[in-house]
């Protein structure tokens, strides 16, 4: 793999803050785009995570509960 950007399908999602989410299982990589048009990854995420903040009532409260903060990310 000779590029550090992983290229991350993110889907929308109904959200007060954010826009939409995506997740790369290989890479453990999530992808978050935020409604103030910042997007940013988050790595070695595991899937049980992503599927939580998925499948979450409110987005945006598991986001603060459980990823910020928690994992290593970059702007991108």
């Amino acid at each position: 793999m000779e590029s550090e950007e992983e290229e991350v399908k993110r889907e929308s999602v109904s959200s007060s803050n954010i826009s939409s989410i995506g997740y790369e299982g290989e890479s453990e990589t999530l992808e978050i785009e935020f409604h103030n048009g910042g997007v940013y990854q988050y790595f070695n995420v595991p899937k049980r995570v992503y599927d939580g903040l998925m499948s979450a009532d409110s987005h945006g409260r598991f986001f603060i509960r459980n990823i910020k903060g928690t994992y290593t990310y970059k702007k991108v």
